[in-house]
């Protein structure tokens, strides 16, 4: 059982949805050396691990939330000291509104907890037929919960947390799916609350496009302290 560290960066500036990976870019822009964390590449092939530097939309501005080795990282761009981005067609100036580093206790516990989900990508093309020739809501219901279990354990993986306890995730309401674009990829999205047994971080990612902006977890209500 331990805690993991977190750091939370909230910008003063607006930014919306189909900007963040334009914002990830300006980000880059001003890194030299090892980026890794930055943009989950190695090279040219994909870095096949949990991102533990994710770009956000929080509350309508810009954000980055870093996690365990990410939050030493993201020093690189303090170190740049340049926060002038480019943001498609406009060039932004950004300020840093709010810096709030703090630890997390990821556990299994007997009680559990209520979450919300956002834009949440849990399907490939494949799995998503798979899900829209299920004819009943349980059968829909119960798949859904098989990959939000598989989204936690890949988190948890991916911090370097394993669990010895059975892991419980129950989706309490699902609303209707829409389609976005994701890497010029159309795709299904959700919006679900759910409960675990599991305490998980404010604000982080679950799922395919965790990085940018994708999956994003909100507590409803925590029946147990999640700073541990």
């Amino acid at each position: 059982m331990r805690k993991i560290n977190l750091l939370y960066i909230r910008f003063h500036d607006a930014l919306r949805s189909n900007e963040l990976e334009m914002f990830r870019g300006a980000v880059l822009s001003k890194l030299s050396g090892d980026s890794t964390l930055f943009h989950n590449h190695v090279g040219e092939n994909f870095r096949y691990s949990y991102p533990l530097i994710q770009y956000k939309r929080l509350f309508g501005k810009a954000a980055i939330v870093c996690l365990e080795e990410g939050t030493e990282a993201i020093g690189k761009l303090f170190a740049a000291g340049d926060f002038t981005f480019r943001i498609g067609e406009r060039v932004v100036r950004m300020g840093i509104e709010s810096l709030y580093p703090r630890q997390a206790l990821v556990r299994v516990w007997d009680a559990a907890f209520t979450y919300q989900l956002y834009r949440w990508l849990p399907f490939n093309e494949e799995n998503f037929q798979a899900y829209q020739r299920m004819e009943g809501l349980a059968e829909r219901y119960d798949f859904l919960e098989r990959k939000l279990t598989g989204n936690i354990l890949s988190f948890a993986k991916g911090v370097g947390i394993h669990f010895d306890e059975r892991i419980t995730c129950k989706i309490l309401e699902a609303e209707e799916p829409y389609w976005i674009l994701y890497k010029g990829v159309r795709m299904k999205t959700f919006n679900v609350r759910f409960k675990t047994n599991v305490s998980l971080p404010e604000h982080i990612g679950l799922g395919k496009g965790a990085s940018l902006g994708h999956g994003i977890i909100h507590s409803v209500k925590k029946s147990l302290d999640n700073d541990g």
